[in-house]
């Protein structure tokens, strides 16, 4: 246990007398939670809708059908209560609810006007506002349909929305998970993935085989580092996000920390991965860095949504870990949603850390080549 401690030591001063080092590991992180405040806006597909229309009537089953025919949109629910209206955002199953007032038809044939509320998950800003933007528009060119088919008073309709979990429409509450599950994953990939084939390439690996050590132990004394310093960009990127970007954390923080921690553990032995298979440190930049960086912007819903893209493309982001985390964050922390949500997206990151971890003991050579 002495030996495995002075390895652990060993490393974090190997690290710290690194400041280009340090200043990946730590000043990355600060600049990219920073900057990165911006995301780009997509056209918006296969929204599912839920209606609730306690009194049908012509009109409201007009407008119904014109939205459920539109390509758009496609009208999964019909249902009879606001609280499943809650449910259904929770699980994820709907993007847009339509609610129509018992006293539709009347306000419409006596006054001339009527409303109906659109409700709208907008975590991600920039999707809700243009799938109500969509439904309004769609409202609009029915109300003047009638208005030329029935002359004057022309009626009006007027939709009132309601957006749930991000009302002010901070663009903060969606860039923030994407970027703390880009950082957490390239940082830490990058790190560990270095640190082995430094050590090849200087030749100080023999010295370590040669220790009383086992393999996996130097493995473990080279992680518990570099695990201990991007917990720390986790606290920091927290601490900004919420004291500085005013994102809020409404779901558990233990949570929270709990499973970026295994998000970090998952990364960090990904990193190890990379290290028995990369013979240079050039190459364990590119394979880690570079290779990681471009498949988690575009594939892990960080800036286009998923359901958008071809039917390959949207098959591939299953096996990226950053997908996964983004929806457990976004859940917790915006939807402020409980345990129960997240147990799919938990099961499979956990399964994804038994693979790689896997992978990465079947790889660690005992003997150098």
């Amino acid at each position: 246990m002495k030996q495995f401690r002075a390895f652990v030591l060993k490393e974090f001063y190997h690290i710290f007398r690194d400041r280009r080092t340090m200043l990946i590991l730590l000043g990355m992180p600060v600049a990219q939670i920073l900057i990165f405040g911006f995301a780009i806006n997509m056209e918006v597909t296969d929204i599912a809708v839920a209606v609730l229309n306690p009194s049908p009537d012509t009109y409201t089953n007009q407008i119904v059908e014109r939205i459920d025919a539109n390509s758009y949109f496609h009208v999964d629910y019909t249902i009879h209560s606001q609280n499943e209206i809650d449910e259904l955002f929770k699980q994820n199953k709907i993007d847009l609810a339509i609610v129509f007032p018992s006293n539709f038809n009347e306000d419409f044939i006596q006054s001339g006007k009527s409303e109906v509320q659109l409700i709208s998950d907008t975590s991600d800003p920039n999707t809700g506002t243009i799938i109500v933007n969509y439904a309004t528009g769609i409202i609009a060119d029915y109300q003047k349909e009638i208005n030329n088919i029935s002359g004057t008073p022309p009626y009006q309709i007027v939709p009132t929305t309601r957006l749930l979990y991000n009302p002010e429409m901070k663009s903060s509450y969606s860039f923030v998970p994407g970027v703390m599950g880009l950082i957490l994953l390239v940082i830490s990939t990058m790190m560990t993935s270095i640190s082995i084939v430094r050590e090849k390439e200087r030749g100080t690996m023999e010295v370590l085989l040669a220790s009383p050590l086992r393999m996996s132990q130097i493995l473990i004394a080279k992680t518990i580092p570099y695990l201990s310093l991007s917990f720390i960009n986790l606290v920091t990127i927290l601490y900004l996000a919420y004291y500085l970007l005013g994102v809020p954390i409404r779901g558990s923080l233990f949570l929270i920390v709990f499973i970026s921690t295994l998000y970090i553990f998952l990364s960090l032995l990904f990193g190890l991965l990379i290290s028995t298979l990369a013979k240079k440190q050039v190459e364990a930049i590119i394979m880690s860095g570079i290779g990681l960086t471009m498949p988690v912007m575009l594939l892990s819903g960080m800036l286009f949504p998923i359901e958008n893209m071809p039917f390959v493309l949207e098959k591939l982001t299953h096996i990226v870990p950053a997908r996964w985390y983004i929806i457990i964050i976004k859940k917790l922390m915006i939807q402020g949603l409980h345990f129960g949500s997240i147990i799919k997206e938990l099961s499979i990151l956990l399964g994804m850390t038994g693979l790689i971890l896997t992978l990465s003991m079947i790889n660690t050579k005992k003997r150098l080549e």
